[in-house]
């Protein structure tokens, strides 16, 4: 199996291709070389820039199947499908779930939910917001099936977790309930919460590969539904600490951060993965996803967090809060 990554060398990418070469396939990476080059010296590299429109080495050589990890706008799409030609077998392209309509979307809202209405306007990655980033993917989508078909696959990825990821929300709750103790909870922790393990997002990619498998998928998790506090009791468990979760009234947090995973639209969290799960998605536990968080956490020194509450802001929230505060 040849398989051609787009991207490769992030978070998401660097799973698909670690993977893929653990199930043997012969992998081609193709970026921009200026990160994780020290990663994958097994596999077969290609230097271009999808931002800049220099796919010159896209214009050789042929694959079973393209994965696109680092498409955002329909134009780094289309270049890319241009660029390849018919020289692939299969387009899998990661999406999102920030493609479906938030309204009418409820517990068990599958790939059939109506998708928002695409957008091509964005020239630059970097201009994409929360108003254009789904909107944008769909009509990544669109382009890629109306190009190839049944030769299309779409995985619409919920909200990925797992070690290396630089984005940090898993990475604030594994590290803060590793402290254990009051937890500051400035939302409902009876919130549900959909997060994947990238590994199991992983090894849905190379299946579909395999299968040669057409069609849409939502790639949601964990197998077993759970909920922002019983995500952080999760967290704690795999740490071996407790927790107490200690909900604090809205006009005390006013101007705090925003915790991780706090969704004003709880529907978006209760996604079916029915179809995936049936196409191979596993179901990593969520307490070892979150080990091998902290693990990778405390190897890599547990730098400043780009996100959630610091313990300053934390103790100054729970400070003169009465023991009869809401709890989990």
């Amino acid at each position: 199996m040849r398989i051609l990554v787009l991207g490769g060398t992030a978070f998401v990418g660097r799973a698909v291709v670690a993977e893929a070469l653990d199930a043997g396939a012969h992998v081609t990476l193709f970026g921009r070389g200026r990160t994780g080059t020290e990663l994958f010296p097994e596999a077969a590299r290609l230097v271009g820039d999808r931002d800049t429109g220099d796919l010159d080495a896209l214009r050789a050589g042929s694959w079973d199947a393209v994965v696109d990890v680092s498409g955002y706008l329909p134009g780094q799409v289309g270049a890319a499908m241009d660029a390849l030609g018919d020289r692939v077998g299969r387009y899998l392209f990661i999406s999102t779930n920030a493609v479906y309509q938030e309204d009418g979307v409820g517990p068990g809202a599958d790939e059939s939910t109506p998708t928002r209405p695409p957008v091509r306007t964005v020239a630059r990655v970097d201009d994409l917001d929360n108003a254009t980033y789904g909107p944008s993917k769909v009509a990544c989508e669109d382009d890629i099936r109306d190009r190839f078909g049944g030769r299309a696959t779409i995985v619409r990825a919920g909200q990925l977790v797992g070690p290396h990821d630089e984005n940090e929300l898993f990475a604030y709750w594994v590290r803060r309930a590793a402290r254990g103790g009051r937890v500051a909870m400035t939302a409902d922790p009876a919130q549900p919460v959909q997060v994947l393990d990238v590994r199991d997002l992983a090894v849905l990619v190379r299946r579909l590969v395999e299968d040669d498998r057409g069609g849409v998928f939502n790639a949601m998790g964990p197998a077993e539904p759970t909920t922002l506090g019983g995500l952080v009791e999760t967290c704690a468990a795999a740490a071996g600490t407790s927790v107490e979760l200690v909900r604090t009234p809205a006009e005390a947090a006013a101007g705090a951060p925003r915790l991780p995973f706090v969704r004003a639209a709880w529907a978006s969290q209760q996604r079916d993965t029915t179809l995936a799960r049936a196409a191979g998605l596993p179901g990593t536990p969520l307490a070892r996803t979150a080990a091998d968080v902290l693990a990778w956490d405390r190897g890599r020194g547990e730098p400043p967090l780009s996100c959630g509450l610091s313990e300053e802001q934390e103790r100054a929230l729970l400070a003169g809060l009465s023991g009869d505060a809401a709890r989990s």
